[in-house]
């Protein structure tokens, strides 16, 4: 087994006063607070604004990361301050090219949550967006910044399992919050609550504290299993092979166990063709009977390897250099011939050297976290205007193809993708 190095615990380069980047978060909810958490421990990065539609989430930032932080329901006042370098959008999928489009018009870089798009138009939007106006889009599937990760990108391309042919990769989980039974506040209400801006673009329906804080079960304001949970195992896929992404998608599934008004189904089942020579197969289970896992086999001509939780590790059993033979059903002569003429073409060898590697385990140090290496790539691209390690490109090609499952669902049939023009065919 060995011990990865995370570039995180070295000591860090002094930051300047001119050096300090400042940001703000729009969206307070579970994952835009636990995405502010990380992003200020980065050195030189300072929040200083927040904006949510709800109250509480409001007062709480202030209780959180202190009472000087402006807060405001409307995210567009944030915009336009001048002070403020980059934001944080951890909006629900449906506000976020909206806020993406509004904050790089504003002049401000930034982190997008992942899915990227809620729909396909939004991708060019955004893309476009970003480079007209120089900004820099860095989007939330933290696991591209994972020191697992590039050591699985590395030994992949070194040959460590042969040649590729499948990926199979999984989230399941089996508890109410998993499923995302968001707690609702006691004081939920349209006081509270910005309810109309909550909606934007969605359908307009009365207030509802579910849809509110459980969007994510909703079609409407979400993309489902696919854009919460797909959306990471294509990421890390997309990272760790350099590919694209697919060019065929089927998916199946449906709402086998959480039947409480949601839209969006909890179990569902992903197939993809890669034209790099293998095939991609997901897969997420709300009710899967057991604890919440997360991981991805690469499998290979010579071995298969595995990303678990924070650990990549290789087992290797290489394919026999000669075919074998199945030969007891012929007669006695017939086998003696067979063997003579294999022999030749065969011959016994007598392996020497040192011996291989048949397992290899690879271990983040304790503590490490992916979350925290990817606001840092993206604070000192930031201040160095050098590329991010997930653009606008690759997160609408990881989306994209998330996004293809629900397609595909909807249909009842194989979807196709160029995942070079990121256009479905």
């Amino acid at each position: 087994m060995y011990a990865l190095t995370a570039a995180q615990t070295g000591p860090a380069a002094p930051v300047t006063a001119n050096d300090h980047v400042q940001f703000a978060l729009i969206g307070a909810g579970i994952q835009g607070q636990s995405d502010t958490k990380f992003a200020v421990q980065v050195p030189g990065a300072k929040l200083v604004a927040v904006a949510d539609c709800y109250d509480g989430r409001l007062e709480r930032s202030k209780e959180l990361w202190g009472t000087d932080i402006f807060t405001t329901r409307d995210y567009k006042e944030i915009l336009a301050r001048k002070d403020i370098d980059a934001v944080i959008i951890a909006t629900p999928d449906h506000w976020h090219k909206q806020a993406a489009i509004d904050a790089m018009n504003a002049g401000k870089d930034v982190y997008c949550e992942k899915p990227m798009i809620h729909l396909y138009s939004d991708g060019p939007e955004i893309i476009e967006t970003a480079r007209t106006t120089n900004r820099i889009v860095q989007v939330g599937s933290q696991r591209v910044s994972s020191i697992i990760y590039s050591k699985a990108k590395e030994l992949l391309a070194s040959g460590a399992i042969g040649q590729l042919n499948m990926v199979t990769a999984r989230w399941d989980r089996n508890s109410s919050m998993g499923a995302w039974n968001y707690t609702v506040p006691l004081d939920a209400s349209t006081e509270t609550c910005d309810w109309p801006r909550f909606q934007g673009t969605a359908p307009k329906i009365p207030f509802n504290a579910e849809h509110f804080f459980q969007w994510r079960k909703w079609k409407a304001y979400s993309s489902g299993v696919a854009g919460d949970l797909f959306v990471h195992l294509f990421s890390g896929t997309h990272f760790i092979t350099g590919s694209n992404g697919p060019t065929r998608a089927m998916a199946t599934g449906g709402l086998r166990f959480w039947k409480d008004g949601r839209d969006v189904p909890d179990v569902m089942l992903g197939l993809f063709d890669y034209r790099e020579g293998f095939n991609l197969s997901l897969r997420v289970n709300f009710v899967d009977g057991g604890e919440e896992s997360e991981g991805l086999i690469f499998t290979g001509s010579e071995g298969t390897m595995e990303i678990a939780g924070n650990t990549v590790s290789i087992s290797r059993v290489p394919l026999q250099k000669e075919p074998g033979y199945t030969i007891g059903t012929f007669t006695d002569a017939m086998q003696k011939r067979f063997l003579e003429s294999y022999r030749q073409k065969y011959p016994v060898s007598h392996p020497t050297g040192s011996p291989s590697a048949g397992y290899e385990k690879y271990v983040a140090p304790a503590g490490y976290s992916d979350s925290y290496d990817h606001f840092s790539n993206f604070f000192s691209a930031v201040r160095t205007r050098k590329p991010v390690v997930e653009d606008a490109v690759f997160g609408f090609r990881a989306a994209g193809a998330a996004l293809l499952s629900n397609l595909s669902m909807e249909r009842g049939e194989v979807v196709k993708w160029d995942p070079d023009s990121m256009k479905l065919l």
